[in-house]
């Protein structure tokens, strides 16, 4: 038996698939049923962001980037109004309200499918009366005692991400023996938590928070065993978009280097592509063009080694065993 195989009861573990594909219950259609990696855009309205703080800040310059994303291949934009870059503070709760709100509202008047990256349970509530049809809590639920119950009562699909501590002192919190195990394990708490307060186990994506509470080190163990995290029965979100692990493989370009975070965008498109190939559910990037492309691209590949598989062409491959198991 896999050490991460789910220890939940099978009434807190989601059945569903979509064409093979696994995905939340509770999508809005445009989202539903893709068939491939969704791509979600990421829209930070706030003016300390790692990568693009301050260059969105006017609701009319967020709406101009976001809706910019959707023509180049978005499939769902991603709005949030605190920074959660390791050390960033908190800010006031009307703060959040205020940047976040009125952009949902103009992206969702346009027909786009809007996710609200949020902690706390007063803007959750506040983003989806706006519209939004996702909520993406990056404490998995835990920085707001009301969370989990907010999820349960707005019944939207939940992401729920793997961290340890608060943004200001999540970088000392990185002290792993098995960092996949205690990972996995860490979400299935957080599951257990939002479980228990009502919310239902099919609208659950788990995020394994690359970059939060995990130096370079630990980021890569968890992409190479996102099959292994698949087995807990969830479908996998992937937050990797220009972060630091990613520099030492940007390549040696002095113009790339000049371009600081935004040098690791075809990092980032390569991670999209190894991501889309074991079946993950979702992309969070800010250049959103490339994984737009790589994400077609890995549809095509899977398209093809299936049909090879059924042919009796190829054997199933080891190496995909995700596609393996939810296709087909």
């Amino acid at each position: 038996m896999d050490p991460l195989e789910s220890h939940l009861p099978s009434s807190a573990r989601p059945q569903h698939a979509a064409g093979g594909w696994l995905e939340p219950a509770g999508l809005p259609p445009g989202l539903a049923g893709l068939g491939r990696t969704a791509v979600m855009g990421i829209c930070n309205v706030t003016p300390d962001s790692f990568s693009d703080g301050g260059r969105y800040l006017s609701d009319a310059d967020a709406l101009e980037h976001a809706t910019r994303m959707v023509e180049l291949g978005a499939d769902l934009i991603d709005v949030g109004g605190e920074s959660t870059r390791p050390g960033a503070d908190r800010v006031p709760l009307e703060v959040e309200m205020a940047r976040v709100i009125p952009v949902i509202k103009g992206l969702v008047s346009q027909g786009t499918v809007v996710s609200v990256d949020t902690m706390r349970s007063e803007v959750a509530s506040a983003a989806v009366a706006a519209g939004a049809a996702i909520i993406n809590d990056v404490s998995g639920g835990s920085a707001d005692p009301a969370m989990p119950a907010v999820m349960a009562e707005l019944g939207q699909p939940v992401i729920l991400t793997h961290s340890r501590g608060k943004p200001a002192d999540m970088d000392r919190l990185d002290n792993y023996a098995d960092v996949v195990a205690e990972v996995a394990a860490e979400l299935e708490r957080r599951v257990g938590a939002v479980v228990e307060a009502g919310v239902k186990p099919e609208a659950i994506v788990l995020d394994p928070g690359f970059g939060f509470a995990k130096a370079s080190s630990n980021n890569w163990p968890l992409l190479a065993q996102l099959d292994r995290l698949a087995g807990l029965g969830f479908p996998l979100a992937i937050g990797v978009s220009r972060k630091r692990f990613l520099e030492s493989v940007k390549g040696p370009s002095p113009h790339l280097q000049a371009l600081g975070p935004a040098g690791r965008d075809a990092a980032t498109a390569a991670v999209t592509a190894a991501s889309s190939l074991v079946g993950v559910w979702c992309v969070r990037v800010h250049a959103v063009a490339g994984s737009a492309a790589a994400v077609r691209v890995a549809q095509e590949i899977r398209a093809a080694r299936l049909a090879a598989l059924a042919r009796g062409a190829a054997s199933p491959a080891e190496e995909l065993p995700f596609l393996v198991q939810h296709e087909g």
